[in-house]
């Protein structure tokens, strides 16, 4: 390729060219589409200006002038879209212009590319085209708006566990931005996000134990047990990381099984049903649920040994 001199307004002008036509993915036209000449044309102005001179000067104005069109895109497109948003309509417009703003990002990451292979690494503290791209949308839009996101993502999760149609792929897209935006110095957004939810569970079930405890035969709350760690599986199984699943039934155990133990063989005794038939077959399946290995709280089994013992006097 013949180097070619490119004054710096002149090549400036043609990027930014690039970065307009690029901004119309998030203005809601994801289908834009580059010619190869276009691209070409790009490519090669951002080569030439920096491959004609020695001086670093040029290429790092283009270097800055990525990560401005970037910001500029944000705060002139994405946070007007989604700031005055609440609810499912927050997280559906966030899902949204994530996917457009990745598609514009990955457009101008081409056009600069020779920025990538040959400057950037010549400059170890500088940041990669594709990482300042994850970072800007994370420090000016996600962290901005994080807790509105997990409020709205908790609500969904709620209202379905209380019997509504939730739409299970907008969370599932959602939360799994939360895991692909985290930075590499160890946050992870969504275990974050996962403290939260497994707090949230946690006083549900404690809540609800009372409750079922109050008004349930014994047989009738074992029953409401093994249906809601049924439920509460199939609900990780279909939006939340495959580890959730996990610890969200040893949370439900807990407060449902483990921690009312006692109360529960003494509603059983007062009862003084006779027969156990049903009740036991119940309690098996309930015990069938096994969590990972080193679980540190009671296993089914021995939950159910100890409930058995307990019971044995009765008979």
């Amino acid at each position: 390729m013949i180097l070619k001199y490119i004054p710096l307004d002149e090549g400036m002008m043609i990027m930014d060219e690039a970065i307009e036509k690029a901004k119309k993915i998030l203005e809601g036209n994801p289908e834009t589409k580059f010619s190869g000449e276009e691209y070409q044309r790009f490519y090669e102005c951002v080569y030439f200006m920096c491959t004609y001179h020695s001086s670093n000067e040029k290429t790092m104005q283009l270097y800055e002038k990525f990560r401005n069109s970037l910001e500029e895109s944000i705060f002139s497109k994405v946070l007007p879209n989604l700031i005055n948003k609440q609810g499912e309509n927050l997280l559906r417009e966030f899902v949204v212009m994530w996917s457009n703003y990745k598609l514009m990002a990955r457009w101008l990451c081409r056009f600069f590319e020779y920025l990538d292979r040959f400057f950037i690494p010549q400059h170890i503290e500088l940041e990669s085209l594709n990482g300042i791209s994850f970072s800007c949308f994370r420090e000016m839009v996600f962290k901005k708006l994080y807790s509105r996101f997990i409020e709205a993502s908790l609500t969904l999760i709620n209202q379905e566990r209380e019997g509504l149609q939730i739409d299970f792929v907008l969370l599932r897209n959602v939360l799994d931005i939360f895991v692909k935006i985290s930075d590499d110095r160890g946050v992870n957004y969504y275990e974050d996000f996962e403290k939260i939810l497994l707090t949230e569970i946690s006083g549900y079930y404690s809540r609800v134990a009372s409750e079922w405890l109050l008004h349930d035969s014994s047989a009738e709350y074992v029953q409401k047990v093994f249906w809601c760690l049924n439920r509460e599986k199939q609900r990780a199984h279909q939006y939340l990381h495959p580890d959730t699943e996990a610890k969200i039934v040893q949370v439900v155990r807990y407060h449902l099984l483990d921690q009312i133990a006692n109360k529960l063989m003494e509603k059983k005794q007062a009862e003084n049903s006779g027969l156990m038939t049903d009740y036991q077959e119940i309690l098996l399946k309930c015990a069938g649920m096994s969590l990972q290995e080193g679980s540190s709280s009671t296993s089914p089994e021995e939950w159910l040994s100890k409930l058995m013992a307990s019971s044995a006097h009765i008979y």
